[in-house]
């Protein structure tokens, strides 16, 4: 009976977190290039409170930021750390995380 409980506990436990959805943005950036310039915008983005991931594509010159589930970031924050990284904020959108954000742009 223990060892039941003990995994119907761990079973919930386990759901419940992943249902905990991460926040996800996708900015269009203007000037990326080349490696050097996902590298700096990444250092740049990363420095933000709540920030978990930064993926960079350059060829689509996107950028999908992943900041913790409690966290968020506004359209203003993301302009000044792509200005504060060299770049210029094209789009601003909020992507479901479950769909990559690769539709938004």
């Amino acid at each position: 009976m223990a060892t039941r409980l003990s995994l119907l506990l761990a079973g919930l436990v386990l759901s419940t977190s992943a249902l905990a959805a991460d926040n996800v943005y996708v900015l269009g950036v203007d000037g990326l290039a080349c490696p050097f310039c996902a590298f700096g915008i990444e250092k740049r983005l990363k420095k933000i409170d709540g920030v978990t991931d930064v993926e960079v594509d350059v060829g689509e010159s996107v950028v999908r930021v992943t900041l913790q589930d409690d966290k968020t970031l506004s359209e203003e924050r993301a302009r000044q750390a792509v200005k504060e990284a060299g770049f210029t904020l094209r789009s601003y959108s909020e992507a479901d995380s479950g769909s990559g954000g690769r539709d938004a742009r």
